[in-house]
């Protein structure tokens, strides 16, 4: 059938604008579902591949090349130059699905996709893909190796991804994962950016970028080019067998600096769905740390956390033996003594009590032991009735090393272990497919003592890739914050496994009612709203459970008065606000008020200081 001409270039008119359709064979384009994001694809002279990212035609990454460089140590040249293009596809997804556990319980997955393969000059070097989506959160990209027979080993030295700024763009940088964080030009940089890098632009955007299933690759920073560029640094060389592909870059766009945070399951969409038939056994809640190592501290513990609702308790480095030293062996319980001279550690008595209370056990495991043992060790604390284990001292960064800490967790899944990894690792959304994975460290969080505006940066930079073991403290003297601050911490700061009191007893908390906000929190959501603020100033955020709220708002060490809109409640009904909030005498102080959609909650925020707000709706009005 022939079309009218008309109807051609209407059909051709409305393609173009969904993002289906390219301009010129050599420079193609797919936009997000809404049309405001835009990817730009080119091959430019000799050869070499270039991309762009606009927002409402404006820039957020100006013309960029794209590219692998080759390893001077291998067999094969780089696919940075000598391109053209092959083929082009294309198609559209609009899904929603459900996390095992999250920051929201339902997630949408809604993209066009532009598939555009390439050849190198060289004929027999096979195929490169660049596989892009456009979202209405972002834009993310990927290098893709198809199978090939004749050539299917890939040997590549350096990644050549490019991001151009615009004029006056600052950046979030830290220079690792529990850095601390600096505002600053993409300019001059001695040490390369650590992922997330959030940015702000001069005409008021803000964008972040990311990576995604970074699960089979050495891990990448970003560092400052001299014509004012930011380049992909690899950790190490890449050597593969196709059909391979590399991790996502991402790169989220927002109108104000809580959008990001808001949009950061775009990290969880850009993974395979769960590998786990049964996710029965994932069970998320809160954790406190048996400091003793006794089973005297372990049974106190124990008791301590039936009344405070804490659903795990943690045997920390040293039950069994000095955690570096190669000679300790972690299928054994032998006390450091120079975490208890006493030794008296009962740790198979100390797990019945805990299982006959409801309590669960985590025990951690320093990497030294886990590079040896771990066949042995998750079969073996599976049997002991262990419900999860903290990885200590990762390597991270390296291809092998990346490899072997994703495998472990997969081989802890098969042994019903939920995980925790400390120290450096940061996520990029493998707990989608592997959800025993519920939280990590990667951050500068309370064993560091930072101050109050480090912790208004974080839920800006790196909490948009994901869950975080920030480790909090309470009524712990070293701490730069106030209570207040501390109490709204866990609400603003997701992680399913949410470590409380840190280096604390149960002894140290004597008035039960300055903690009563921490005893029912959850730790994982139905929603999640950013009400308001910026990195370095304040936030505040609230997290939908079932039917009620909790909201948690903190300063940084300025003071600051704040009115809180409560429009994300649901209209035409009544709630019972419990503000907890600092007395200014360095106690906690709890008031009760009713309020609805329609009302702003005044916080009055001491310099360092925070709110911490359960709103309860009120049955039947």
């Amino acid at each position: 059938m022939i079309l009218p001409k008309r109807t051609c270039l209407l059909l051709f008119f409305l393609l173009f604008h969904a993002g289906l359709v390219a301009q010129t064979p050599d420079s193609l384009e797919v936009r997000s579902p809404n049309g405001r994001l835009r990817f730009v694809f080119s091959i430019r002279a000799e050869g070499v591949p270039t991309y762009e990212i606009q927002d409402q035609n404006r820039p957020v990454i100006l013309p960029s090349a794209l590219g692998l460089s080759a390893n001077p140590n291998g067999r094969n040249t780089g696919w940075d130059r000598g391109l053209r293009i092959l083929s082009v596809s294309r198609i559209r997804r609009d899904t929603v699905w459900k996390p095992v556990w999250g920051e929201r319980s339902l997630i949408l997955d809604r993209y066009n996709e532009l598939v555009i393969t390439l050849r190198h000059e060289a004929a027999d070097r096979g195929t490169l893909q660049l596989v892009a989506r456009a979202y209405d959160e972002g834009i993310a990209f990927r290098y893709s190796f198809p199978e090939n027979i004749r050539t299917q080993i890939l040997d590549f030295g350096q990644e050549q991804t490019h991001f151009t700024l615009p004029a006056d763009t600052k950046a979030y940088f830290t220079d690792h994962a529990q850095g601390s964080y600096e505002e600053r030009a993409p300019s001059g940089w001695k040490q390369p950016a650590e992922l997330p890098l959030t940015l702000k632009l001069a005409n008021g955007t803000w964008a972040c970028i990311a990576q995604a299933e970074q699960t089979n690759y050495p891990r990448i920073r970003l560092q400052t080019t001299s014509n004012g560029q930011l380049v992909s640094r690899l950790f190490g060389d890449v050597t593969e067998t196709s059909p391979y592909a590399l991790p996502w870059r991402v790169v989220l766009v927002a109108n104000r600096p809580g959008e990001l945070l808001e949009h950061n399951y775009l990290i969880q969409n850009l993974n395979p769905p769960t590998q786990l038939k049964d996710v029965s056994w994932i069970q998320p809640g809160k954790v406190m740390r048996e400091v003793t190592l006794s089973t005297a501290g372990a049974k106190k513990l124990v008791d301590f956390a039936v009344e405070q609702n804490i659903e795990y308790i943690h045997f920390d480095a040293g039950w069994y033996g000095h955690e570096y030293e190669v000679g300790s062996d972690a299928t054994t319980v032998t006390v450091d003594p120079r975490r208890n001279p006493k030794g008296d550690l009962n740790l198979p008595e100390a797990i019945r009590y805990a299982r006959s209370k409801g309590k669960k056990v985590i025990l951690y495991v320093n990497h030294r032991a886990l590079e040896r043992q771990l066949d042995s060790l998750f079969p073996l604390y599976q049997r002991w009735g262990v419900s999860g284990i903290k990885f200590g001292f990762v390597h991270t960064g390296s291809h092998r090393w990346t490899v072997w800490l994703h495998e472990a967790v997969r081989k802890a899944a098969q042994h019903q272990l939920v995980i925790d990894i400390h120290d450096e690792y940061s996520p990029t959304g493998f707990s989608r497919t592997f959800p025993n994975l519920l939280t990590q460290e990667g951050i500068r969080g309370n064993e560091e003592f930072p101050d109050a505006t480090h912790n208004t940066v974080l839920p800006f930079t790196r909490f948009i890739a994901g869950a975080a073991d920030y480790t909090f403290c309470f009524n712990e003297p070293r701490l730069k914050n106030t209570k207040g601050h501390q109490l709204a911490l866990p609400v603003i700061y997701f992680s399913p496994l949410q470590y409380l009191y840190w280096y604390g007893k149960p002894e140290h908390y004597p008035d039960r009612t300055e903690i009563s906000f921490w005893k029912n929190l959850p730790t994982v959501w139905d929603d999640t709203k950013v009400i308001e603020g910026a990195p370095g100033q304040w936030v505040s955020v609230a997290r939908r459970k079932g039917n009620d709220w909790y909201l948690g708002t903190i300063t940084s060490t300025e003071p600051r008065t704040v009115a809180l809109p409560l429009n994300f409640l649901e209209p035409g009904k009544t709630y019972t606000a419990e503000c907890h909030e600092d007395d200014g005498t360095g106690k906690v102080r709890k008031t009760v008020r009713t309020v609805t959609a329609k009302d702003k909650l005044p916080a009055s925020l001491l310099a360092s200081g925070g709110q911490a707000v359960l709103l309860k709706l009120n049955s039947g009005k």
